[in-house]
Parts: C-alpha cells; sequence; structure tokens
C-alpha cells in the first residue's frame, strides 16, 4: 500500500467532504422546494442526494479516474479498481428533509478490501470528523478516542433500525438493554453516530442491518479511535449489507453478548482496531 497514493486520496476526501456538505447545507436551508422520492419504505431521496453525489463523483474521477466508486444513488462503477470510493453524499435523508440536523456526508476508501479512509462531515455543526489507517482519528484537529465504559450502565448506546429488518428481531435487544440498565439514542444517521462512538460520545453502537455507505467512514473512525467493531464486509457485506456492531475495547465483547446470536450469525468474528 502506497503511503503517497493513501495520503493523496486522505487529503481529497476531506476537501470534497467540506465542499459537498456546504453544498447540501444550501439545499437544506431551501427544503422546502425539494421533491422527495420513495425509495421504499421509510427510505427517502432527493434532489439534493442526487447533486451531492455528482460532485462527489466528479471530483473523485478528475483527480483518479481509474478509482471505483460505490454511492447510495449512483451505484457500483469499476467495481475491481484498487480503490473504491463508498459515498453516501447525505446519510440521514430524512432528518434532512424534515428540517433536523442529524445529516451529514459519508465517504470511505477501500483498498485490498479494508477501508483505510474514512470522512464524515457534519455541516450543520463543522466538524469533520476523518481517520486514516494507522494515523488515528481527529474531530477537525483534535485526537478522538473511543469510550472506556465496560458496562452499558456507562453511558448512552446508539441504535439504528431500519424495516428491511423483522421487527421481532430487534425488540428482544432493546428489552435487554433497558432491563439491564441501559440507555439508548437513534438519531437517524447511522454514519454520524459512528463518529460519536469514535468521539466517545456513545459507548457503542448497534444496528441488525446497515449499507456499506452508511458506515465504512465511521468504521475506519472506530478503529482508528481505538475501538473494535465486528467484520463487516464479511459475506458480501460491501454490495448486501450485514449488521453493524461497535464499541470502545472494553464494552465490545459484553455488547456482542447483550445483542445474542444475531450479533454474529453467519458472520465472522469482531476484529481488533488497529
Amino acid at each position: 500500500m502506497s503511503t503517497a497514493a493513501i495520503d493523496a486520496r486522505y487529503a481529497l476526501a476531506q476537501s470534497i467532504a467540506r465542499q459537498a456538505g456546504l453544498q447540501a447545507l444550501e439545499w437544506f436551508r431551501k427544503r422546502d422546494q425539494l421533491v422527495i422520492e420513495s425509495k421504499g419504505l421509510q427510505d427517502m431521496v432527493s434532489a439534493a442526494d442526487k447533486d451531492t453525489e455528482l460532485y462527489l463523483r466528479a471530483q473523485v474521477l478528475a483527480r483518479f479516474a481509474d478509482d471505483g466508486f460505490l454511492g447510495e444513488e449512483g451505484g457500483l462503477d469499476h467495481a475491481d479498481a484498487d480503490y473504491l470510493w463508498v459515498i453516501d453524499p447525505i446519510d440521514g435523508t430524512a432528518c434532512f428533509v424534515n428540517g433536523m440536523h442529524a445529516w451529514c456526508v459519508s465517504i470511505a476508501v477501500v483498498h485490498a478490501g479494508k477501508p483505510v479512509i474514512g470522512v464524515v462531515f457534519d455541516p450543520n455543526n463543522d466538524e469533520m470528523f476523518h481517520a486514516c489507517a494507522g494515523q488515528g482519528a481527529l474531530v477537525n484537529q483534535l485526537p478522538m478516542q473511543a469510550h472506556s465504559a465496560r458496562s452499558i450502565t456507562d453511558g448512552v448506546l446508539g441504535v439504528g433500525f431500519s424495516h428491511r429488518v423483522p421487527v421481532s428481531a430487534f425488540v428482544p435487544f432493546l428489552d435487554r438493554l433497558l432491563s439491564g440498565g441501559g440507555m439508548f439514542v437513534r438519531n437517524g444517521s447511522g454514519a454520524l453516530m459512528l463518529a460519536y462512538v469514535a468521539a466517545g460520545r456513545l459507548i457503542g453502537y448497534y444496528e441488525p442491518h446497515i449499507n456499506s455507505w452508511d458506515c465504512l467512514a465511521g468504521i475506519v473512525l472506530v478503529m482508528e479511535a481505538g475501538g473494535q467493531v465486528n467484520d463487516f464486509l464479511a459475506h458480501n457485506g460491501l454490495h448486501d449489507g450485514n449488521p453493524i456492531i461497535a464499541a470502545g475495547a472494553h464494552l465490545y465483547a459484553p455488547l456482542l453478548t447483550l445483542i445474542g446470536p444475531a450479533a454474529t450469525q453467519g458472520r465472522d468474528e469482531r476484529h481488533a482496531s488497529s
């Protein structure tokens, strides 16, 4: 892996995430003019999503024409490329179109089958969460560290849910969490909540099924902040999605136990942060 090649992409990811976020913020301020389409139950898309992704795709390919690109709205190009950009132009569209601030731009780069760059930009709060393999994780220019929690009672857990998963498969976990004295929050953006895990604001995050463009950037952030994450890319997770389980190093195993068999059913075992 070329350090120069990775660093060049890392710099570009931060630059275009910021610009894309600011452009999306302009859409957000005039969201009453947006035409909203449905892609499924509780799954929306708007012109802002499409416009932002087109900008990101153009910027990446103008600089790295041979790189692959997987966007939530536009799909996959050059799947066999050495570097694959995995992008959600606006993660949290439901929040975006309803005037809530829980949305962000999420950009990841995968090299040799591993996510090596993660950038999550929150334009509403001017926070850039970013990390590159082996270089640690930062919010703006301040180092991040995953929470040192050892118990679910030591802080707030982030959770996510989509109707791709039966409700009956998720509710028992919430019952165990609350019965054990834990508390949870769901803000509508998996990428942003994973960034909060990396920043130590949340003790962990669990969602029984999430798409790759919603979480790969966050995975890099959490791992580089000293946390642990399940092997999301196993079993074709890039294309089909998988569960996501992320937490500080001390809480990861207890969280797996709390989730139960659904945590690793048909999945590879977790891997530690680098």
